[in-house]
C-alpha cells in the first residue's frame, strides 16, 4: 500500500484524491514516515519534506501535498 493511501485511511478519508482536496489551502496538513518499515502520522506544514518522526527518531516525515508532488 503506497504511504499516501495509507495516511488517507489513517485520517478518515475515503480516497487520497478527497485527502489531497481536503488540504490544499490548510496550514497543517496530514503528513506520514516514509521509512520502509514506518507509517508514523503527523500534522505539518504544506510544504514539510523532512519533518521529524518521533518513532525513527529521524527526519522522514512529508506531508501529502509533497509526497503527490504537488508542492
Amino acid at each position: 500500500m503506497s504511504k499516501l493511501k495509507t495516511l488517507a485511511e489513517s485520517e478518515g478519508y475515503e480516497s487520497v484524491e478527497e485527502m489531497l482536496e481536503a488540504s490544499t489551502w490548510d496550514s497543517v496538513v496530514p503528513a506520514i514516515c516514509t521509512n520502509k518499515d514506518c507509517n508514523a502520522t503527523y500534522s505539518y506544514e504544506p510544504d514539510c519534506d523532512r519533518g521529524w518522526c518521533d518513532e525513527c527518531k529521524t527526519n522522514s516525515v512529508k506531508s501529502c501535498l509533497v509526497l503527490a508532488g504537488i508542492i
